[in-house]
């Protein structure tokens, strides 16, 4: 409905300004009908946020150019049908399912001052099999950086969220991968232990940003 839309594309216009201010609407204009009734209610939301640049783009593109050029991409906004191809598309970027974080957000905000939000992994359970299940090659950090996206915009604690995103960052950068984005010159390590290593590198983290809201987690 053009309500619905409107809600989508408003919750991607202010997730824009907290982030690089440029929302992509991905749609199928030149074909659909639908995508021109998109576009139309896409263009009359810009208007509320003339401090947001907004771009159209058809899906077709959208697919090259977020394998080609996706540091030029900030908010990509489009239907449900779209979204999920684009979206299992991108983990190729990052390597694997396994590194990817997702929110269904909506629109009332709650009294933390962020908005209601569902948060998982992006594969949900698909990558959880009887022949992964307790072999410790399950990957954990799309589970770990989807708590840093409610810290972030349902708990409204965006330097807590910083943190757990830098100590995730930091990890990688140390060489240290789960089996499913294992690489030559890294160190694969298991479920358990990749999660150790994070969460003691948060604490690390945490501690040096003198900030009362964070309470660094203790590692066994």
């Amino acid at each position: 409905s053009e309500q619905e839309i409107g809600r989508v594309l408003r919750t991607s216009f202010g997730l824009a300004r907290l982030r690089r201010k440029k929302v992509t609407s991905v749609d199928k204009a030149n074909v659909l009908t639908t995508g021109r009734f998109w576009r139309e209610i896409a263009n009359r939301v810009a208007v509320d946020y003339p401090d947001v640049t907004l771009e159209h783009i058809l899906v077709d593109s959208a697919a090259m150019y977020l394998i080609r050029r996706p540091a030029s991409f900030d908010v990509m906004v489009t239907e449900n049908m779209f979204g999920d191809i684009l979206t299992d598309e991108a983990s190729v970027l990052a390597g694997s399912m396994g590194m990817l974080p997702s929110a269904s957000l909506g629109s009332h905000s709650n009294s933390l001052g962020g908005v209601q939000g569902l948060y998982e992994p992006i594969h949900g359970t698909a990558l959880y099999t009887p022949e992964v299940v307790g072999t410790g090659r399950a990957n954990p950090i799309a589970a770990i950086l989807s708590a840093a996206l409610m810290l972030r915009y349902s708990l409204a604690l965006p330097v807590v969220a910083d943190a757990i995103e830098q100590a995730v960052e930091s990890i990688l950068d140390a060489g240290y991968r789960t089996s499913d984005i294992a690489g030559p010159g890294t160190e694969v390590v298991v479920t358990d232990r990749m999660g150790e290593l994070i969460a003691a590198e948060i604490t690390r983290v945490a501690s040096s940003l003198q900030d009362p809201r964070i309470t660094a987690p203790t590692v066994a």
